[in-house]
Order: C-alpha cells, then structure tokens, then sequence
C-alpha cells in the first residue's frame, strides 16, 4: 500500500483547490467575454446588412429617376415611333451612355426587346428577353442570366401625355452587383459579402472553396438573425437578407463578419489568466510547502513512535513540547505506549509460563506413561515362573517404552537445533522412505501396513538422510493410523521436477478433523490418539524447512489425505555421476555451494 504524507496531501490540495478556481475563472471570463463578443459582432452584421440595404435604396431611387427621364426623352420617343429595329438599337447607344447604367433595353409595345446595350456580352439578347417577359407576369427588381445579376427599374415609354396610356415601348435601366461592387460593399460593411439567386452564387468576396463550403451550409429564409458558420480554419457569424421579398426571383444577400478575428483578444485573455494561475499554483504551493511544516513535524514524530512500537521498540522517546492538540496527542500516546510496554511484559511472562507448563503437562505425561509400562514390566520379569517367550515379550514392552522416551527428547532436542545441524550427504530419497517404511513395520501393530512406493526420475540430491528418514517415518505412521482397517493403503510419490522432488504421501484413511487443520503444524496438537505427543508434524515442517523446501496438505477428506513436500534444487538436487560427499562439519552455506557446483 503506497503511503500518502499528509504535507503532500496539503500541496497537492493546495494544488487543486487552486487550479480549480483559476479554471472556474477562466471559463466564466471567457464566456462572459464570448457572449459580449458575439454581441458586438452581431450588432456589427446588422449594421452591414443596414448600411447596403441604405446604400442599395439610394442607388434605386437614383435610377429609378433617371429610368423616368430617359422614359420622357423625346428623342426616345422618335426613335420608337419609327418602328426600325436597327435604328432604335443604333440610335439609343448615346441614351444609353447617358443614363450611365450597366444595363440599357428599350422593349415595344408588344414586349418584344429592339434595342439593348451591356457591356457583358454574355448577358444576350434571349436572356434579356425572357427576364423581361417574366418582369410582364409579375413585377421584378433583378434579372438574372449568365452569372449576373442586375437589379433592373423598368418605364414606359407613352406617346403623348401619359394620361391617354398611349405606349410606344418601354425601356429598362439597371445596374449590375459584380466583384466591384460585392467589393465596395464589403470594405462600407468589414466584412465578406456573398450574392446569391437561388442556389447560385453570383458574385462573392469569398474564394471558391469557401464559397462550396457556404453553399452546403446556407440556411434558406429571409431571417437576418446571426448564425455562427464553420468555414475552412476560420468560424463566422452570418446574416442573410432576401433581397426580393415581393417577387419570385430568389435573390439574397449574405454578410459574413469574422468570428476568430473578433474574438482574438479573447485568446490573450485566456493565455493571460492561465499564466496568472500557475504563477498562483506555484507561489501557493511554496506557501503551504513551508507552512505545513510547522503542522505536519509533530505528526511526522508521532508516526515514527508509531512506527518503533510496531517494530516492538517501546523506548522511543516522543517531542511532547507545546500545547496544541498535536502536542497532546504525543503526550497520549506516550502514556499508551507506557502502558502497552508494562502489559506486553506481563504477557510475555504469561504465555513462558503457559508453555512451559503446558509443555511440562505433556512431556509428564508422556513419560510418565512410559515409565510406568518399564516399571510394572520390570517387576513382572522379576517373578521365577515366567516362560522365555513371556521374558521376550515384557523386555520388548520395555524396549518400545524406552523408545518413546528417547523420540519424545530428540524431538525436544529439535527444536533447540539451527539449520547450520544439517549433516547432508549424497544418496536416494527413495531409500529413506524404504528406511522409513521398514521402521515403521517393525511395530506389530504395523507389520502388514499396505504401503506403496511410485518414482519418477533420479530422485537423488544431497540432504541429512537420517533426519529425511525421521521426516518420512512420521508421515507414514499418521497415514497408517488413519486408514480405518488393515486394508488401507498407503502410497508414496516420488517426482524429479525441473524445480526440485516433489514427495506426496497419499492414503485413503479418514482424513484430519477439521477442529485441527489450521494448526495441525504447531506443536502438541494431536487429536484421536490415545499416546500422541503432538509433536511429530512439527517435526517434520522444521526438518524440511531445515531443507529450504515446505509442507503442505494439498488435500484432505473423509476420503483420504495427501502431504506433499517439495525440496528445492539449491539444497536437494545435485547430479554427478561420481559424487564427493562434502565436508561433514560444513555450515549449510557450504552445502549450497557444494550442491551448486554438483548441478
């Protein structure tokens, strides 16, 4: 678990708390300056939208005046009255310089158009005609043909007062909105103007790629409210006006003033606050840096008395000075630990006199059992009318009785004994269990015991046989107790595995009681067995631990039970084909390395 002190908990508090409202700030800044900028901006579009339709209501009321003079030209009207088509179209070209407009037609009475002067060529004749048959349908302020646009004031042209509506013709005056004009409109408004008829972009200050982009994006309608638009790189807020509101010629206007460039200063802005909060970062953060100092040393104290009564030191002495609740939270726990240290000693002292009488109840007992069998036995030997086979049999009581004394004192003795004990010697792990096998069946109790030996590879290292023998007799002696009838079975596997030998010691006996399995390593636990020490397990962890190696119950069941102990290499393995036993006094750091070079 990765521990957290409190001084880096106070910086990096520091740190949030401050970074958090430095961005809290910012955001609302930066809306609030959003929400202005986009109000001026907007303000700024209508006023462009205003200015042309101001500008464009000028130019309409110059032509239109000037479509009513021309109109009352008597030199118009004589060139009509002729009826000659070419002499209308010669004779109207000084008009038509005169009227000073991109667009000069004079029609017949019929509609029929017999004189007409552009300088666009590719505005033609046919297309002049077919916008002024549709301005007869319905009144019309723009023709469109060709990629241009005019916007057009139509007159007619009477014989006579125009009371008696005798018409000659008519003639038509217009002006056309090119890349001049979108231009002149563009610097009045600062801002990009693009004209549409339709679908269509007529003129626009816009390149073509923008231009594509603006045609997929348009919003058809007349609201001239402001939207923000997306083109290329760069953000806009447009505005469209319908320039035809009363006709069916679609012809509309958009203003599109530059979002990104209005909102520049905003970038400063926000590169300015940012700079200001980490100057407030780092200077809050060297603040705290040096005032939880004076917070977090007495903690930082305590955590280390803390610390040395963990690890079992309750004599390290605490700075208790000052009068704050640090101060006496020390004092408090200088008390405790006082109090902890008395009462670990009475403790101490409790459980070495609870060992050791419970170790002196069972070894008492153990040997007071045995002694009592060696005394009644010897006195029966002393009686004159014994049989020899009787003698026989009391003497090797005696003998058994001796025996559990003397396993009950080396396994005593075992505990006293370090790993340095060892005393290995090349050889088999299979003899040791034959060995062990052998000692058990000596017993009469054990002598027909069904006990099965299975081996995998060499199974040969070096190790101390005779306390392996110990290991492996006390083992078979528990499986053996186990199985319910002589018809039990024991086997043993013997396995040379790339990590070391495995042993399992299997049998199909009645299992261990579940009131014992967690502790059934430790010492004097022993449960069903009428002159058990409780000691023999023990025995065997320490001996293969002893070993480096474990012992482990892989399984167990009212079904049987499996050990298995696993000896590793370093210790328990070492290959030769010729191997020198080393030197019988050697630490167990130089059977390692005599194992070592072995392998």
């Amino acid at each position: 678990m990765v521990r957290v002190r409190l001084r880096t908990k106070f910086l990096l508090s520091m740190v949030l708390i401050t970074a958090g409202l430095t961005s809290l700030s910012l955001l609302l800044v930066r809306q609030n300056v959003q929400l202005q900028v986009k109000k001026q901006v907007s303000t700024d579009l209508q006023n462009s939208v205003n200015n042309f339709q101001s500008f464009q209501r000028e130019k309409a009321i110059t032509l239109s005046h000037s479509a009513d003079l021309i109109a009352d030209m008597p030199y118009l009207r004589s060139m009509m009255t002729t009826h000659d088509e070419p002499t209308i179209q010669d004779g109207t070209a000084p008009v038509a310089k005169l009227a000073g407009s991109d667009l000069f037609v004079v029609a017949d009475q019929s509609g029929k158009i017999v004189a007409i002067h552009t300088n666009k060529s590719s505005f033609t004749r046919q297309m002049a005609q077919e916008s002024l048959s549709h301005s007869f349908e319905q009144p019309q302020l723009w023709w469109v043909g060709g990629q241009h646009l005019y916007e057009i004031f139509m007159r007619p042209i009477y014989f006579g007062p125009a009371l008696k509506d005798s018409v000659l013709g008519f003639v038509v005056v217009g002006y056309e909105i090119d890349e001049r004009v979108a231009s002149q409109i563009s610097r009045i408004a600062n801002s990009q103007v693009v004209f549409y008829s339709g679908d269509t972009v007529i003129t626009s200050t816009l390149n073509r790629t923008l231009e594509a982009e603006l045609a997929i994006q348009r919003l058809s309608g007349t609201d001239t409210q402001p939207q923000l638009i997306q083109l290329g790189n760069e953000r806009f807020l447009e505005a469209t006006l319908n320039l035809s509101p009363e006709t069916k010629t679609d012809v509309h206007l958009t203003v599109l003033k530059s979002y990104d460039q209005a909102t520049a200063i905003l970038q400063k802005l926000n590169r300015l606050l940012l700079g200001l909060g980490l100057l407030a970062v780092v200077i809050g953060t060297a603040l705290v840096f040096f005032i939880s100092h004076t917070f977090t040393r007495p903690l930082s104290s305590l955590l280390a008395g803390v610390a040395a009564l963990e690890r079992g030191d309750f004599t390290y002495a605490l700075h208790t000075q000052g009068g704050d609740e640090a101060a006496e939270l020390s004092r408090a726990f200088d008390r405790m630990r006082q109090s902890l240290q008395k009462i670990h000693q009475n403790l101490i002292e409790s459980e070495r006199l609870a060992t050791i009488g419970r170790m002196a109840s069972s070894i008492s007992h153990d040997l007071r059992h045995s002694l009592a069998a060696i005394v009644a036995n010897a006195e029966f030997l002393c009686e004159q009318n014994l049989s020899r086979e009787q003698r026989e049999e009391l003497y090797q009581e005696v003998q058994l009785a001796v025996q559990r004394m003397t396993e009950l004192i080396d396994s005593l003795l075992e505990f006293s004994r370090t790993r340095a004990s060892l005393r290995p010697t090349h050889g088999s792990v299979r003899s040791d269990v034959e060995n062990a096998m052998q000692a058990l069946r000596s017993g009469p109790e054990f002598h027909g015991a069904n006990v099965e030996i299975r081996q995998s590879g060499a199974v040969e290292g070096w190790f101390d046989h005779r306390k392996l023998e110990r290991v492996f007799f006390n083992l078979l002696l528990n499986a053996c107790e186990s199985t319910s009838d002589r018809s039990g079975r024991v086997i043993v596997e013997l396995t040379d595995t790339a990590a070391g030998i495995e042993i399992k010691v299997i049998d199909d006996g009645r299992g261990i009681p579940a009131s014992i399995r967690n502790t059934l390593f430790e010492p004097f636990i022993s449960l069903g067995k009428e002159n058990g020490t409780g000691l023999g397990l023990t025995v065997v962890q320490k001996i293969v631990q002893d070993h480096g190696g474990e012992v482990v119950i892989e399984r167990t069941s009212p079904e049987g039970t499996i050990f298995r102990i696993n000896l590793p290499y370093p210790v328990a393995l070492a290959r030769s084909d010729g191997p020198e036993a080393p030197d019988q006094a050697s630490s167990a750091a130089g059977v390692h390395a005599s194992s070592a070079k072995q392998v």
